[in-house]
């Protein structure tokens, strides 16, 4: 049988750059196993697969795979999947609104057209920023990630877990120059991370280079068969908790812009808003551009 799909460059407006992904249209008949075989044969970080809804609240079911598993909730499949949701249905407005079905439970999610044609996607958390235990020590952090410990920040503490879905450990480091000579030592990885449920490391540094971007970033996932990813919107939703934590934040609504897959040659940028009430986060979205970069039928025997 054939499926369509369509692939784009997510949280951005340039293609080549941002997060590649695939995207699977009416992928009724297709097991997990044959879903997981097309993941593998794209080869990108994340392929989506839309399907009817199950939920008689949402439009329509989402199942993101990476290489090498299925998540239940990813960002820039859930924003990139909507924007060619839109793309494909080819309504004459400007704005759609959808309700994901994810492994995680219902994502709203947002499309808007610019007035230069560019689609803009913003997806709404099922599920606000949660600390997890976190047993990864700075320095071990730092073996993991080739740098030397006083790149880190030093306090203990704000190297922590944070998911809104997917579990992320974030650490926190104090310069550009220690991001970008960041480097994961597998052998490490694996003393370390071989029996962890954490989806990936965030890296990140509030020292950028651009007065338009508050924070650079790059995520490492290798037991996801993710060497490194591009841009990592689960990730981001997450860092909200951590931030609002961090920084103790007053009541409510902030923003932040977040670069990411610059060492890559992939730059990409991912916008943060949080909305804190009672010193609480109440609500998080994350949103994004993406461009359509191919087309095409895939085979499936």
């Amino acid at each position: 049988m054939f499926y369509r799909f369509v692939t784009l460059d997510v949280f951005t407006k340039v293609t080549f750059c941002g997060n590649p992904l695939a995207v699977v249209f009416d992928a009724i008949g297709l097991s997990p196993e044959a879903m997981q075989n097309i993941a593998r044969e794209f080869n990108l970080s994340e392929t989506a697969f839309v399907l009817p809804p199950e939920n008689p609240e949402g439009t329509h079911r989402v199942r993101i795979f990476t290489p090498v598993a299925e998540l239940l909730f990813a960002g820039h499949p859930t924003l990139g999947a909507a924007i060619a949701i839109a793309r494909d249905e080819g309504q004459a407005c400007d704005s759609y609104d959808y309700k994901f079905e994810e492994g995680i439970g219902l994502v709203p999610v947002s499309v808007s057209r610019n007035t230069d044609g560019n689609f803009r996607a913003e997806l709404s958390v099922a599920q606000i920023p949660e600390r997890l235990p976190e047993d990864i020590s700075t320095s071990q952090w730092a073996d993991i990630l080739g740098l030397d410990k006083s790149t880190l920040c030093s306090n203990e503490t704000e190297t922590s877990q944070w998911s809104c879905g997917a579990p992320f450990s974030f650490v926190p480091v104090a310069s550009l120059s220690a991001l970008e000579s960041a480097k994961i030592n597998l052998t490490q990885w694996e003393n370390h991370l071989s029996t962890s449920q954490v989806t990936g490391v965030f890296v990140f540094t509030q020292e950028t280079n651009d007065n338009r971007v508050d924070l650079r970033a790059r995520m490492f996932a290798p037991s996801h068969g993710i060497a490194e990813d591009p841009a990592t919107g689960s990730a981001v939703a997450a860092l909200a908790g951590w931030l609002v934590d961090a920084d103790k934040l007053e009541d409510g609504t902030h923003n932040w812009v977040i670069e990411q897959g610059v060492e890559m040659g992939r730059p990409s940028r991912l916008e943060l808003e949080a909305d804190v009430k009672n010193g609480r986060i109440t609500s998080v979205q994350v949103g994004g551009h993406a461009v359509v970069v191919s087309h095409g039928e895939i085979t499936v025997s």
